[in-house]
């Protein structure tokens, strides 16, 4: 069946046929078309009652889908009682599947806007078009916290700081499941990198796991996630997925959750241990909650209620969903265009400006005139990371055309590569080859046996380009593209790894190679559908006169924007924190030929900038979807504020982190890694430690200012209310993110943060406008969880209450009494 008008008809078939092959064996079960009209649970109940094992077992883990669609899983369901597949889709920033979908920008970015209405608008775009696209599960959205800057799915997620990231999830989920589409928050719980992310065992004390990573979670089922996707990382010493600390004592026990928890896909690792612990589904398969689990029944090693108790809640939240009884609306139609517009809206809310030196921007006048675009993802659009998190767009205008579109006619807007991603055609090869394009045909091999002439030493990388599967390429009997080590073969980036024209593309590490002749051995295989391949390479000598180019074009124009990028994908973590490739020297030459240099970071975190002293004006727009370049172009000009505010710190170096210099804390020590900060988890961390970041958390510049006054504090039901005037003091309508930072508790003799966020307001103001506004702390914001209570307890006495711009940038300090006494005022 197609869609949910037709499943109703089949509810009324299926109901009959039961009727009759009831009759023939005796026995008589409720009709299929009495349960959809039964009450919720009555009609879950009821189900259960008439499934058999293998039909209870094989709703607990997942197959092959027989129409795919592209999507992630598949879970078949019972056709003879009227119980429908599910499938399910990433989807952190748009629905992955083979179909084109609405590209939105990475969460980080969304994130980076503090707007939770925002959140939720996101969310309802991916839940109408999962559910448009045939999809009845999301695997989304991701809440685990920024915690290391090398982690390689920080753009997938939203921010270091829990208070944020709780509103912000439970607002996109509200918008999913506002649609239709089960949302199903992740990773739970830690799962914080990927280096060894599906062994790591991950030590936390009570205190910081119950205050930081699991706030957000909290929310999410409190905002009535569907699913729970649990993570590949042990806990304290046991795997996430069979965890009964965290998946029994805390998400059902404390929180109450009632939905259905599955794994990441291949994270199962047991069959009685997991299902008693809480486990509820094993993807994308059943290696453990297939044939396992059957025998395990039979044999009495697991009961079978437990059973009945996962396949009651995978039904239950498919009845919640109207999946059960033929009531779900039909599948709407994409919309597109609604898509596109929350996309542009948030890549344009989103933009952080992190430096403007001497009003760099917006751009006007000459400087808007006469422009210099460098880098290669100046040309090609940079939609989205790598992963889990790539979508199919609908389509994505280069930044230098949305940036000649805005110009408009009789500007100057030259374009230079800079740095270059899919490289050069190879010169000198005996005999010669077609290595730009070589075409194999279906079940044929092609193979290779020649010299590379190199002129001169220099120190060369190749790259492949290819459309099946990656040609074997040896030069001098060492294999350039060898397979990648773990999960690298699977994930690859979002840019990187994809050329212009579709084709996949891998790099060789660096070379040295010696003037003279090389024998360069390639083997390529047709198998059954054919391919196209070329082999292409950068050398010293190629990304010098690339510099040069740049350079020039830098000195003709009036103002340069340089695009730098960072490819990040889910399956790696990055390395460094610096700018790949040559493009710390790149921006560096550029900056020194024009200091009107804006550079465009479409990067997935933080980064280290060598540079920053030298050049006009950052821009921070991370992955920033399909509209991005549109996005971009809009804030480089001035048709909007950068409404953007970091939701991470950006360090000032390597080793100026919390995670720099001890092993322990990342990526871990023999399988093991301690959070032995603490509670003083990014922005905390450097307040304790005393560290200047190169950015604090919730920096972000506008192109107004802003004046704040008449701070009050006082007291409002379990919490404070904090009351302030910001005023826009500038000659621009511009958007600010007043913050309200909390000092500890005095009476309290738990570890606490110097400064936590306890609250927020974005604000759009008209020149010379004010706005009174009053933030509310909660009751949670003010306690902190005692590991020997395993319990809240709030945190009394006078608190320092801060509100500034940012965590570095604090305008305004008050007090404010909790307790049985009344709170104070400014001081």
């Amino acid at each position: 069946m197609s869609d949910t008008v037709s499943r109703r008809s089949a509810l009324r078939l299926l109901g009959g046929a039961a009727m009759v092959a009831a009759a023939a064996t005796g026995t008589l079960a409720a009709p299929a078309r009495a349960l959809a009209t039964a009450p919720a649970s009555r009609r879950v109940e009821d189900l259960l009652a008439r499934l058999t094992l293998d039909e209870k077992i094989g709703l607990l883990h997942g197959a092959d889908d027989p129409a795919g669609l592209g999507q992630a899983g598949y879970v078949p369901g019972v056709p003879r009682l009227g119980i429908p597949p599910l499938r399910l889709a990433d989807g952190p920033a748009g629905v992955r599947v083979t179909a084109h979908a609405t590209a939105l920008p990475a969460p980080v970015l969304l994130a980076s806007a503090f707007d939770p209405a925002l959140a939720r608008e996101y969310g309802e775009v991916i839940g109408r078009e999962g559910r448009a696209l045939g999809q009845d599960v999301l695997l989304s959205p991701m809440v685990n916290l920024i915690r290391t800057p090398y982690a390689g799915r920080n753009y997938e997620t939203l921010s270091e700081d829990p208070l944020l990231s709780a509103d912000l999830v439970a607002e996109e989920i509200r918008g999913i499941q506002s649609q239709g589409l089960i949302a199903t928050v992740k990773h739970f719980a830690l799962n914080n990198q990927e280096k060894d992310r599906m062994t790591v065992d991950v030590r936390i004390a009570e205190q910081p796991l119950r205050e930081l990573e699991l706030r957000g979670f909290e929310a999410a089922v409190g905002a009535g996630a569907g699913a729970v996707m649990g993570a590949y990382n042990k806990v304290n010493g046991t795997f996430a997925c069979e965890n009964k600390p965290i998946l029994g004592d805390i998400l059902r026990g404390d929180w109450g959750f009632e939905g259905w928890v599955m794994t990441d896909w291949f994270a199962a690792h047991s069959t009685a241990a997991a299902l008693s612990a809480g486990l509820d589904m094993e993807m994308p398969g059943g290696d453990y909650f297939a044939d396992a689990l059957k025998d395990a029944v039979r044999d009495g090693s697991v009961p079978q209620a437990l059973v009945d108790r996962a396949v009651r809640r995978v039904l239950t939240v498919m009845d919640r969903f109207s999946l059960l009884d033929g009531s779900a609306p039909a599948r709407p139609g994409r919309d597109a265009r609604r898509g596109a517009r929350t996309a542009l809206k948030v890549a344009r809310a989103g933009a952080t400006l992190l430096h403007n030196r001497h009003a760099t921007l917006p751009l006007t006048g000459s400087a808007a005139r006469s422009i210099a675009v460098v880098g290669p993802t100046g040309s090609i659009p940079f939609v989205s990371g790598g992963g889990s998190a790539h979508v199919v767009p609908d389509h994505a205008q280069s930044p230098l055309e949305a940036l000649r579109a805005r110009a408009g006619d009789g500007a100057r807007i030259g374009y230079a590569l800079g740095e270059d991603l899919f490289g050069k055609p190879l010169p000198y090869t005996s005999p010669g080859a077609d290595f730009e394009a070589q075409h194999v045909e279906p079940g044929a091999t092609w193979a290779y046996d020649g010299t590379l002439t190199v002129a001169d030493a220099d120190e060369w990388s190749f790259v492949i380009h290819y459309s099946g599967d990656r040609p074997k390429v040896l030069l001098d009997g060492t294999d350039l593209f060898p397979p990648a080590p773990g999960l690298g073969e699977l994930f690859a980036g979002g840019l990187v790894s994809t050329a212009p024209d579709g084709l996949a593309v891998r790099r060789s590490s660096p070379l040295r190679l010696a003037a003279g002749d090389h024998r360069l051995v390639i083997t390529a295989k047709g198998r059954d559908r054919g391919q196209l391949f070329r082999l292409r390479r950068t050398t010293g000598t190629t990304r010098a006169a690339d510099v040069a180019e740049a350079v020039r074009a830098a000195r003709a124009a009036d103002s340069v924007v340089l695009f730098a990028y960072e490819d990040a994908t889910e399956g790696a973590d990055r390395t460094g924190l610096a700018l790949p490739g040559h493009q710390n020297e790149l921006i560096e030459a550029v900056a020194a030929a024009n200091s009107r240099t804006t550079v465009v970071l479409n990067t997935s975190s933080c980064t280290t900038m060598p540079w920053l002293s030298r050049v006009g004006a950052v821009l921070q727009m991370y992955y920033p979807g399909q509209e991005g370049a549109e996005a971009t172009a809009a804030v480089l000009f001035g048709d909007c504020d950068p409404g953007g505010r970091l939701t991470q710190t950006f360090p000032a170096a390597e080793d100026r982190h919390p995670m720099a210099g001890d092993p322990r804390r990342y990526p871990g020590v023999d399988g093991t890694e301690e959070y032995s900060e603490g509670v003083h988890l990014g922005y905390r961390w450097y307040e304790a430690e005393g560290v200047a970041p190169l950015f604090p958390f919730g920096h972000g510049l506008s192109y107004t200012s802003f004046a704040y006054t008449d701070l009050s504090v006082r007291p409002d039901g379990d919490g404070l209310a904090v009351r302030f005037t910001v005023r826009n003091t500038g000659a621009r309508t511009g958007i600010t993110v007043a913050q309200v930072y909390l000092g500890p508790s005095p009476d309290l003799r738990l570890d606490q943060p110097r400064r936590a966020l306890a609250g927020y307001r974005r604000l759009r103001l008209e020149p010379g406008r004010a706005q009174e506004v009053t933030v509310n702390i909660s009751r949670r914001s003010l306690s902190s969880w005692d590991g020997n209570r395993h319990g809240w307890v709030l945190g009394t006495g006078t608190r320092e209450v801060g509100v500034g711009v940012s965590a570095g940038e604090v305008r305004l300090v008050g007090h404010g009494r909790v307790g049985s006494r009344p709170a104070g005022r400014r001081t």
